[in-house]
This record gives C-alpha cells, structure tokens and sequence, in this order.
C-alpha cells in the first residue's frame, strides 16, 4: 500500500434520506481523525443538498473527518472534499467508486479509483432483498481491484473483524453508526 493508500480512513459512515434526524448523531459517532462521511443525499432537493453538505464539510473539517461528496464533482471540488464518489464526470480529486460484481472492480481499477466500496458484504437494511455477495466473494472482488477497499452492507466493526486479514482496507456503515454502544462510544 503507498503512503497515499494508507491515510485513507479505514471507517466510513454512508448518508442518505434514510438518516433523517438521525444524520447528526452518526456523524457525532465517529472517531476524530481516523473515519469518513460519503455524503450522498441524492433525493434531496439541490439547494438543500449544497446547504448540508456545506455543514457536513465543516463538520469534518473541524473533526479531521475526510469527506466524499456523491457524484458532484463541482460541489466536492468547492467543499475541498477528499474524494468524488461515483463521479458524474472527469474529476480533478480522486474517486471512490461502488463495486457490486468483478466487472465494477475492472472499471474501477480502470478509472483509477483511489478507492472502493464493495457491497453488499451481508444483508443489509438499506437494500433490502437484494443478494449479498458473502465475504469469501467480496474479499475476491476487492482483490481483483488493486486498490484499497471498504467492505459495505452489515457491517459494523465485529463483521469487519471476521473478514480475512488483509482483503479490505476498512468498511462503512449507516446503521452501525446509529447503535448504542456501537463503534465510535
């Protein structure tokens, strides 16, 4: 792994409409310095999408947070976010992008993704009846890509522990994020 590889965050909080109220206490959960928000809110209206994702950005940077804005390279750009996820055209920062099958890793690897988020590892709430990959798929997957990769989809701290030493970089989370005495407490 290079020296850019390894500042990575290795905990990532994923946001959506589905946090609601609740956006905040997650944010509030995670470690300082060492976690990420991929800001996404794609149903939100677009002022009010620029509005909180402008609190979100000072939130991270007063908390030495990195930051993923969801496809808007402009508003990644003029937030000095760390990464564009699953950008929505040529992007001057890095990209991040989601993995779901080897052909998503090849694009990504192709695209020169600096990192990815494969899922989903295990069921999961958000996606609900959707196939998960299993770990032993998912550590193949995140392999084949060549850079790092966060494992996504029930995934809490205790269900990144159980993956192979080594396949996954760190993992992300919604609900993880929102559970007492989960990580971050």
């Amino acid at each position: 792994m290079t020296a850019r590889q390894t500042r990575l965050p290795r905990q990532w909080l994923m946001t959506d409409e589905r946090l609601e109220s609740r956006l905040w206490e997650a944010i509030d959960r995670l470690p300082d310095g060492q976690s990420g928000i991929v800001f996404r809110h794609y149903a939100t209206p677009a002022e009010d999408r620029r509005t909180l994702a402008r609190d979100i950005a000072a939130a991270c940077r007063s908390r030495a947070i990195a930051l993923a804005i969801a496809r808007d390279c402009v508003l990644a750009a003029e937030l000095g976010a760390a990464l564009v996820h699953n950008p929505d055209g040529p992007s001057a920062l890095p990209i991040s992008m989601a993995v779901h099958d080897m052909a998503d890793a090849a694009r990504a690897r192709d695209r020169g993704a600096a990192l990815i988020f494969v899922s989903p590892v295990h069921a999961t709430r958000s996606h609900p009846g959707r196939q998960p990959l299993g770990p032993t798929h998912a550590e193949e997957i995140a392999r084949s890509a060549g850079v790092p990769a966060i494992a996504l989809g029930g995934m809490d701290e205790h269900a990144f522990a159980a993956l192979s030493a080594g396949a996954f970089h760190g993992w992300a989370g919604i609900d993880a994020w929102l559970v007492r005495d989960g990580p971050g407490e």
